[in-house]
């Protein structure tokens, strides 16, 4: 069944999560009449490759061109105007950067995949909730709210300004015309009476200043307030789900929401600024004894001036954080001499400042770690924000060819650390800009969440442990010690990460079965709903009599369903997370022929399958063939394995054991789609005599020696023996 398919059958709830990421980038209309094809599609590597982009996003169109011909001979009018109106919009909004295309589809299909592992977990998971809290939603609409407010009052008193100016205008037209009088008509009841107006219109004049004044403190005060009550703590929120979704959460959406209330708001303080300074020639111009604005007006200016600059330190971001192209699901682990991308924003999106805005890189620029290990990038480390750098019209820039390289230390620290003290390293790039515009300069610096450094690929599988341990531990996005002393993680947190590496690594998620498992493997407890492990549990102290961790064979797994076992896996028919006694309870009452898969427990990227059978006195016996790694693997597709294995016992003529996968699909219905090519059917030599041969296959046999009836029938395996059958 496609992703697509599955995604349909979910519940309302979980449907409404899924609407909520599709939009002009990507229609749902696309995903729905593509969904085989997309499905078919490497996004994440197009997402960090050009070229390959280029090429899916031709591909993509052309696949719309396809389908807006079927449905033009179906003369379906309105499906045909929506085609016509999305490959527009694709082909306009992507033409100029086909990799943004193919971050949105890639984001979204691993999107689904994290919803349809949550809709088989029992309950929704600790972080997920957290982040999905209904206060935050709450604040996030209470903050556009006041934002649009805010914008409004300051509309209010440009108003204000424009009248006391027209006001002031008046008075010194009056004014002047009075002093040009003649002596004689000074005197007169109409000169009085003149007087006495201008008067009224100072008062007037002075009233309507201190309103103004009044009004703008009142939009400064609650600039101030929801500026560090609320906006901040969103920006802060928006980062912590970057943080999660770095580690294969739900994606980190909503700041275009915060890009459009940071600009409103700068929009908003320096209209205000400017009002200010329009106030102050007013006052130049005309003052008098008790005039509010030489009073104000200096300390009001001071206000808003520190709330611009604090406003554009909290609008620059990290908005996708440091990762390698060739390892797109590994974020934050970098290789030296490798390149890494990195995409930065401001926030506050002003057409003046388009190509103004140079950001410069480097690396542990504020930081002195405790190890020998120094680091500096390679490749444009300096590049102009624009507009241009972005579909979505926001002010971004992308550092695409940045590499770190690793310093030569005097101390000759390199090649003496282990691996586990290289990998718990954490480093900082750093970014630096400075912004000039009307009359203000503002530097402006912001750092990417810590990275680990390796020098060598098999280093990434703890370093990518690290990232885990500290993303999930702390809100704090620059803690560089953190590993000095690590925090305890709580097991609840820590099983819903662990699910989140399968449906985002390989496509589907872990179920309540399958993480009740892995938290009795890690903690001989059959609940996990409370409790804590420690990192040197979960990383670095072996498992009870084996000679490795936890996270070692946990990644194994993961790196043998994507590369041997991934369609079984996504299909949904591996259990893979079930212990020998679980296994035995499951298949003891099932037809004879009944078949699990399930990761080995004592092999590292292992997978074995397990039979049961009766023997002829009525007793239940199980099998389980010595696991096949990936070595074995690559030489015979897993589900060619599953057709054609045979056993031999008693010197019985060979047969396949294996009929029905738990509980009861015919093996053939489960895996018929998977095989590689059909079973090799008896051939006969040909009338040429020698030069006829006869095809061969290989098929794997397991040999059954019978030593003594018990409960369960002792076996002999030998591993995965390639017998060359000649028919």
């Amino acid at each position: 069944m496609s992703q697509w398919n599955q995604v349909q059958q979910l519940e309302i709830k979980f449907l409404e999560q899924v609407d909520q990421f599709y939009d002009d980038n990507f229609p749902m209309e696309i995903r729905h009449l593509l969904a085989q094809w997309i499905e078919n599609q490497d996004w994440e590597a197009a997402s960090n490759n050009e070229t390959m982009a280029t090429i899916l996003l031709q591909n993509l169109l052309i696949q719309l061109d396809e389908q807006l011909g079927r449905v033009s001979k179906e003369k379906n009018l309105l499906l045909i105007h929506n085609l016509k109106r999305i490959r527009k919009v694709l082909q306009g909004k992507f033409h100029g950067n086909p990799m943004h295309v193919a971050v949105v589809i890639s984001n979204c299909l691993r999107e689904e995949r994290r919803i349809l592992a949550a809709a088989n977990m029992p309950v929704q998971g600790p972080l997920e909730k957290s982040l999905q809290s209904s206060s935050v939603s709450e604040r996030q609409r209470n903050v556009e709210h006041k934002v649009a407010a805010i914008k409004n009052s300051v509309q209010m008193t440009e108003q204000d300004t424009k009248y006391l100016e027209d006001l002031q205008d008046e008075f010194d037209y009056r004014y002047k015309t009075i002093q040009t009088m003649d002596q004689s008509d000074k005197n007169s009841a109409m000169m009085n009476q003149e007087v006495l107006t201008l008067q009224e219109m100072l008062n007037s004049l002075d009233f309507k200043r201190k309103e103004a004044l009044s009004k703008m403190t009142q939009i400064i005060h609650e600039t101030d307030l929801l500026m560090n009550n609320m906006l901040i703590e969103e920006l802060q929120d928006w980062k912590r789900r970057q943080q999660i979704a770095c580690i294969g959460g739900p994606l980190h959406n909503g700041l275009d929401q915060l890009q459009n209330c940071f600009t409103l708001l700068a929009e908003s303080l320096f209209q205000l600024r400017r009002q200010l300074e329009k106030l102050e020639e007013q006052s130049t111009k005309m003052t008098y004894e008790g005039d509010p604005i030489p009073v104000q007006r200096i300390h009001m200016l001071e206000r808003v001036t520190f709330l611009i600059y604090n406003l554009f330190k909290n609008s620059f971001v990290v908005e996708r954080q440091p990762c390698m192209p060739t390892h797109p699901q590994r974020p934050l682990v970098l290789k030296t001499l490798i390149q890494f991308t990195v995409k930065l924003r401001l926030l506050i999106k002003l057409p003046e400042l388009n190509y103004q805005v140079k950001v410069k890189a480097s690396i542990d620029k504020n930081v002195s770690t405790l190890s020998n290990r120094r680091f500096v990038l390679c490749g444009t480390n300096v590049k102009a924000m624009s507009i241009e750098e972005s579909s979505n019209g926001s002010l971004s820039v992308e550092f695409r060819h940045l590499q770190p390289k690793e310093m030569k230390s005097s101390a000759g620290g390199k090649g003496n650390e282990g691996c586990h003290m290289v990998t718990e390293e954490l480093h900082s790039i750093t970014f630096e800009t400075q912004i000039c515009l009307y009359g203000l300069t503002i530097d402006l610096e912001t750092s990417s969440l810590p990275v680990v450094m390796i020098s060598n690929v098999s280093q990434l599988p703890n370093a990518w442990a690290s990232i885990i341990w500290y993303n999930v531990s702390t809100n704090d996005s620059q803690n560089l010690v953190f590993f000095n002393n690590p925090p305890p993680a709580t097991l609840s947190q820590l099983l819903e990460v662990m699910s989140w590496q399968f449906s985002s690594y390989v496509g589907r998620g872990l179920n309540s079965d399958q993480l009740n498992m892995l938290a009795e493997k890690l903690t001989v407890q059959s609940s996990y709903s409370d409790g804590h492990l420690t990192w040197a549990k979960f990383c670095k102290e072996h498992l009870p009599g084996k000679s490795f961790t936890f996270w070692t064979w946990l990644e194994a797994i993961l790196d043998l369903i994507k590369k041997h076992i991934l369609p079984l896996w996504i299909d949904g028919y591996v259990m893979g997370f079930v212990s020998k006694e679980k296994e035995r309870l499951l298949l003891k009452d099932k037809m004879p022929g009944t078949f699990l898969l399930r990761f080995s427990e004592s092999h590292l990227g292992g997978i074995t399958f397990t039979w049961v059978d009766h023997s002829e006195n009525g007793e239940v016996r199980f099998h389980s063939v010595e696991p096949y790694n990936k070595g074995r693997l690559s030489a015979l597709p897993f589900a060619d394995i599953l057709r054609d294995y045979k056993v031999i016992m008693a010197e019985n003529v060979p047969e396949n054991p294996l009929k029905y996968l738990y509980p009861d699909i015919p093996k053939d219905k489960a895996f018929g789609r998977h095989y590689s090519s059909q079973p090799c059917e008896v051939s006969r030599p040909t009338e040429r005599g020698g030069k006829g041969y006869v095809p061969s296959v290989f098929i794997p046999i397991s040999t059954i020696e019978v030593i003594q009836w018990s409960h369960i029938l002792h076996q002999t395996f030998f591993p995965c023996l390639q017998v060359c059958m000649r028919c």
